[in-house]
């Protein structure tokens, strides 16, 4: 099936020629699968996982436009600590993430690896048209250091009980550099560039819709939880 940003983004007519996503898991669920594989646009993929990284290769191995980028993406070059809970690879040192708040997950040194991380900056050369990015908490490092302006932006900003800790310094940057939010699903806020194409009446209401639906899931989430003893590591 077709993602929905690659659906909304075609039908707004805009010209998109490079993407990036940062934070893939499985090739097969990548957030910008249909521009690779449908227009064969240039992109750039960059995973930590080693074994994700081994998935990717293997599956675009016949496509000369991917680029893989084996770094995590933080506050600086060097090394980083990620904990690896099922899907779900995070900074340790995060406030916490969707595995600690949803799942209830306490740290454990035993699902710790160590990556190479670069900043942003780094490896954004400042002409990706579409970004899509899913750190599981950790998606303001991808923004706080970004080069490019891109059209079109993808942030993982919730999910069930949790809210992105850094939720207001991404709404912060994305003010002061002239973006608006375009639409919203059950874990991603997907923001435009103003000005690059126009947000339809019927847009606007869906985004109010599931804003009130995301809260209200959300609230049902929290409430349970006061009656679930805390899972143990």
């Amino acid at each position: 099936m077709e993602k929905k940003i690659y659906r909304k983004t075609k039908s707004k007519k805009i010209s998109i020629v490079y993407v990036c996503e940062v934070g893939v898991f499985m090739p097969q669920m990548s957030n910008v699968l249909d521009f690779i594989v449908k227009d064969r646009i240039r992109a750039t993929l960059v995973e930590p996982d080693p074994k994700c990284q081994a998935a990717i290769r293997e599956f675009f191995r016949d496509y000369d436009n991917v680029s893989l980028l084996p770094y995590a993406i933080y506050d600086h070059n060097g090394k980083l600590e990620l904990i690896q809970r099922q899907q779900s690879s995070f900074v340790s040192s995060l406030p916490y993430s969707p595995a600690t708040i949803n799942d209830d997950y306490l740290i454990n040194k035993e699902d710790s690896f160590t990556v190479e991380s670069r900043r942003m900056d780094d490896v954004d050369d400042g002409s990706i048209d579409l970004l899509s990015i899913d750190t599981e908490g950790s998606e303001w490092y991808v923004l706080k250091y970004l080069r490019s302006r891109p059209l079109v932006i993808s942030v993982e900003t919730h999910g069930k009980s949790y809210l992105n800790p850094f939720l207001a310094e991404i709404t912060a940057w994305m003010q002061e550099h002239g973006y608006g939010r375009w639409f919203k699903d059950k874990a991603d806020t997907v923001y435009y560039k103003k000005g690059a194409f126009t947000v339809s009446s019927l847009e606007k209401f869906q985004l109010s819709v599931m804003d009130a639906r995301v809260a209200m899931r959300r609230a049902r989430k929290r409430a349970g939880k006061l009656f679930i003893p805390r899972k143990k590591p």
